[in-house]
């Protein structure tokens, strides 16, 4: 990977970059000189998203749960633009139901989305990587996979997922020069959570009590976290599960 100084050269590529946390971090790499490549299912969101972060941004509309068009959007990518230096697996899918309600259907749906599509999309740029003898690669899981929360078994099993696979792919990976890092999240103010929140104020209120700092966290705060992962301010820095939640984890 090029120093972060010399970031002009560096490529991010960012999955559900156009909206809440994919939107802010998008910005962020963005504005830190960083060609950022959004990727999204909605094209009037990429487009807005676009026009929103500037000139350093691309985006490429694109199903992640087509999983044998994945290759092909990476050599897309790597033709058009030279390399991908950095990957935020982002893009994630949530549904609130009880548990003893949810379908196989559904289940697999936030799997396909959230892990095997993850798990797909980092193979394929890994395998990049390890040509280029760089990269960093950064994993977005969630509190769910920290403690039990009702009403969201898929989406609470697929970040587990992603916890256990960002140390197995760091352990496997980073001998090569491939750092793999993932944040958790705490309550952030996006609309997914505002959906989750907003019409169940026990819910709520036991979130912000339980939350040291005392409010939701701002997609900006995992931006910026994003970021350290991906520059060289973390370059001994491989297989870390980084909560981000204003000490909701340990909250009492």
């Amino acid at each position: 990977m090029n120093n972060i100084s010399n970031t002009n050269k560096q490529i991010a590529v960012v999955t559900g970059g156009a909206s809440g946390l994919g939107l802010a971090t998008a910005c962020k790499l963005s504005k830190n000189g960083i060609t950022t490549i959004i990727i999204g299912r909605n094209k009037t969101k990429l487009l807005e998203a676009q026009e929103q972060i500037g000139q350093n941004c691309f985006h490429y509309q694109f199903d992640l749960n087509k999983l044998e068009q994945i290759p092909a959007l990476v050599q897309t990518i790597v033709k058009e633009h030279g390399s991908i230096d950095i990957l935020v697996n982002n893009a994630g899918i949530n549904m609130k139901k009880p548990l003893i309600e949810v379908t196989d259907e559904e289940f697999q749906e936030i799997i396909t989305t959230n892990v095997v599509a993850v798990f797909s999309l980092s193979r394929e740029v890994a395998k990049l990587m390890t040509e280029q003898k760089s990269g960093s690669i950064i994993n977005i899981s969630s509190m769910a996979s920290q403690y039990g929360i009702p009403k969201v078994i898929a989406y609470t099993a697929s970040k587990s997922a992603i916890e256990g696979m960002t140390k197995a792919m760091a352990v496997e990976l980073s001998p090569l020069g491939i750092r793999v890092n993932c944040i958790a999240p705490g309550f952030i103010a996006t609309d997914m959570s505002a959906k989750a929140l907003n019409n169940d104020p026990e819910r709520k209120n036991k979130v912000l009590s339980r939350t040291p700092m005392g409010k939701l966290g701002s997609p900006e705060h995992i931006a910026d976290a994003v970021y350290y992962f991906a520059s060289q301010n973390s370059s001994y820095v491989t297989g870390t599960i980084l909560p981000v939640d204003g000490g909701n984890s340990i909250g009492f």
